[in-house]
């Protein structure tokens, strides 16, 4: 794509208001190759010089080599590098040189997973002697029940998704006997999408295929393949409990690329707020539409994705009819069938544009686009790399644009936008060994083979103390040294990989009795209390009743025209300090915490002009969770000389430096923004701290990180507090995440800024 021409046409347009507030070039790389130590079998030669590849690129012969020596790999390249022939070229071998061997490939999504079939059936297909000894499967949901039979009997390459074989592969792992027997590669693609709770429950799936494997006698290798993140070595060997080698050299070429981050106009100057970024974004993709560039824009969330493509076309229908039906919407709970549709078109050129979730992040072929338009910063440097890299691939020229929100960290980047090529990318953070993820598991493993003490090696430490606990409670029996499930369970079925585990709750529709949703408990008394209004596919259903005992939320569809809000107060209790260090002259400390939290009121506000239109007390029970934690007690000299010396409020400055560490957490733990909270209140010695808190029961290693870090994101607080233009705080700084905090103390900026600097003089 022509770059300039199109910015010349944007800065001529009447709804350009001079929104980009940083440029930057990145220039072309070469691509650069490397010999293989010894030579590819014929076929696969033949079949590489028929797809037009005579080279391979420095990455691809490094893990080639590790594989054949028989490795455990990870490998950490650009998107589009050519990762997958890294390991289809040595499983491809594998299977030529001993018809017998087996491979199994894991992907995050059924999605991805049809792609790569796709891909290399297309490979296999190219040479006839590879198609007449490679059997390719998939099997997930969607594989036919009268298919399965023959895949557990045929397949030498089976795709499959984490799911599967928490599911169905696993517990019927008898029926898998001879693919266990020959298993000698597992492969993990994507495998920066496996953190937090999702990463925890495939690392604890991962140990029990390897249990399963290592009861027929093998002993599979494994080989990952991951986006740029901050500790690629340490994440695989969590995933996979093995030491891995890493290949991060890449050789592949990219081309230019014009990188622009693009900041809304003030709309309202005495509060500092801006134009919404999906009106920039709907703007911005027809201007790109109609200069015929083939653009994919990023949303984070579903709702927006098909609201930005409903109101590009309102747009184009009055400029450019003729490309209204060029743009589509897509997303996770489309059909596989339609999401393919997509896809093809986008591919084959057919749709200039698409709007999607991060369900197209990953590693999709959707061809060669020209640019991509990030609405809002993703939470992360890895996925905003990741989705970046999903136009300009080989040689061609490329365009991506960031419409960064009106919340501190995105002001930050526009202050700071060398953050984004100067630091690394995030580490993914995994807890294998969260006790309540641990115990699914056991449950699990005992349901495939009994326990037995040995397993530690597989499962870890706390191993025989939880699967004792599963006995005491009845989850297990036990015979001797072996633990065996109670019998007619199946545990599997009821393991929710995605969350830690916590009671859930129905929620019903009071006119058709049926069940339209499920909660956690532990948002069932904030989300879904008695006048709570809850939305699903975007309707109103008002909650009649909450049945705690069993487990059910009645509602009744009504038309509302607002929202509903909880204000919940918590109290957290120091179980145990894990670690202590100085830092200057405040303390920093991590240990186990217990969360006490009740809902006390709710507000209604309205829907579009989010006006507060009334509350409601409530009455409540509390709740309670026991998760890992670290804290930060300031010089306690400090209360003192802020209150009575400059007459500032102390708490309002912790409390503004508290929400501005809670907006950076997910740059430096790659949590979810629900995942990590802050709160201000005294330590068990009576001196104010602020608490950063896992919200998963048991944690999932985020505060540990944050123990590591304070330092630095003390520093990038203060950066983004003193950077920012206000005097008295605003969204872009120091006021909360979410409208209404559990705080009745307004966040002090210009206190912030006077306890930072005195922090950061004693360092």
């Amino acid at each position: 794509m022509d770059v300039p021409q199109f910015l010349d046409k944007l800065f001529s347009s009447t709804s350009y208001q001079d929104q980009i507030v940083y440029t930057k070039h990145l220039p072309k790389r070469d691509a650069r190759f490397k010999e293989l130590s010894e030579p590819i079998l014929p076929p696969l030669q033949r079949a590489l010089d028929r797809i037009g590849i005579h080279r391979f690129y420095t990455h691809q012969a490094e893990s080639i080599d590790l594989i054949r020596g028989g490795k455990d790999i990870i490998i950490e390249t650009g998107t589009a590098s050519g990762k997958t022939l890294c390991y289809n070229l040595p499983v491809l071998e594998s299977i030529l040189e001993n018809h017998s061997n087996c491979a199994l490939y894991l992907f995050p999504t059924k999605a991805l997973a049809q792609d790569q079939i796709r891909s290399i059936q297309n490979f296999v297909d190219t040479d006839t002697k590879i198609k007449s000894i490679v059997t390719i499967k998939s099997y997930d949901g969607d594989t036919p029940k009268e298919n399965r039979p023959e895949i557990r009997r045929s397949a030498n390459i089976l795709i499959s998704n984490p799911d599967m074989i928490n599911l169905a592969i696993l517990p019927n792992h008898q029926r898998w006997s001879r693919f266990f027997q020959n298993l000698k590669y597992i492969i993990i693609d994507e495998m920066h999408i496996y953190h937090g709770p999702f990463g925890s429950h495939v690392a604890n799936i991962i140990r029990r295929l390897s249990r399963i494997s290592n009861h027929y006698g093998a002993n599979p290798q494994f080989i990952c393949c991951s986006a740029t993140i901050a500790n690629p070595v340490e994440s695989a060997g969590a995933m996979i409990n093995r030491p891995v080698q890493l290949v991060n050299q890449d050789g592949a070429p990219q081309g230019e690329r014009t990188f622009l981050i693009w900041n809304p106009p003030i709309v309202n100057p005495s509060e500092n707020t801006r134009r919404n970024t999906s009106s920039e974004a709907q703007e911005l993709i027809a201007n790109l539409m109609e200069s015929e560039i083939q653009t994919i824009a990023f949303t984070q969330t579903r709702a927006t994705a098909e609201l930005i493509c409903r109101y590009v076309r309102e747009l184009l229908n009055f400029a450019s009819p003729e490309l209204t039906e060029r743009i589509q919407a897509y997303r996770g709970g489309y059909l596989p069938r339609y999401r393919r549709e997509i896809e093809q078109k986008l591919a084959s050129g057919k749709l200039l544009s698409v709007v999607t979730t991060n369900a197209l992040e990953l590693g999709i072929d959707v061809g060669n686009l020209d640019a991509c338009v990030i609405v809002g910063f993703p939470g992360t440097i890895a996925s905003l790399w990741q989705q970046a890299g999903r136009v300009g691939r080989g040689s061609s020229t490329s365009l991506i644009i960031l419409i960064v929100n009106n919340l501190p960290i995105e002001q930050y980047l526009t202050q700071h936008p060398e953050y984004l090529f100067e630091r690394m990318p995030e580490q993914t953070v995994v807890s294998p060994e969260n006790p309540y993820i641990l115990a699914e598991h056991l449950r699990c493993a005992a349901h495939e083979i009994p326990l037995r003490k040995s397993d530690q090696k597989f499962f870890g430490k706390k191993m025989p103390f939880i699967a004792d606990y599963l006995y005491k409670k009845g989850n297990l029996k036990r015979s001797g040294t072996q633990y065996y499930i109670v019998q007619s369970d199946y545990p599997s079925r009821h393991v929710d990989l995605r969350s830690v585990p916590s009671r859930v709750y129905a929620i019903k529709d009071i006119q058709t009795k049926k069940v339209i949703g499920t909660i956690d408990g532990a948002r069932i008394f904030s989300h879904a209390h008695p006048g709570a209004i809850y939305l699903h596919n975007s309707e109103t259903y008002l909650v009649k009743e909450l049945d705690v005992d069993n487990r059910v939320v009645t509602t009744e569809p009504v038309t509302s025209d607002y929202y509903t809000q909880s204000v919940v107060v918590e109290h957290i209790d120091i179980i145990e300090s894990r670690g202590q260090k100085n830092w200057g002259d405040s303390t920093i400390e991590t240990g186990k915490i217990l969360i006490k939290s009740r809902a006390t009121e709710f507000r209604q506000i309205t829907f579009h002009s989010h006006e507060f239109v009334g509350r409601k007390v409530l009455d409540l029970p509390e709740q309670r969770v026991q998760t890992l934690g670290t804290w930060f007690i300031p010089n306690p000299d400090l209360f003192p000389f802020i209150e009575r010396e400059l007459q500032l409020s102390y708490f309002g400055g912790l409390e503004a430096i508290k929400n501005v560490l809670e907006s950076i957490l997910p740059l430096y733990t790659m949590s979810e923004q629900q995942g990590c909270r802050g709160k201000v209140q005294p330590n068990d010695g009576g001196e104010l701290a602020i608490f950063l808190l896992d919200a998963y029961p048991g944690g999932l290693g985020y505060t540990e990180t944050s123990y590591n870090q304070f330092g630095k994101m003390m520093l990038h607080a203060s950066e983004i507090i003193s950077g920012c233009g206000c005097r008295d705080g605003c969204p872009s700084c120091v006021h909360p995440m979410y409208m209404f905090a559990s705080s009745d103390e307004k966040p002090d900026k210009q206190t912030a800024m006077e306890i930072l600097k005195l922090i950061l003089q004693s360092v």
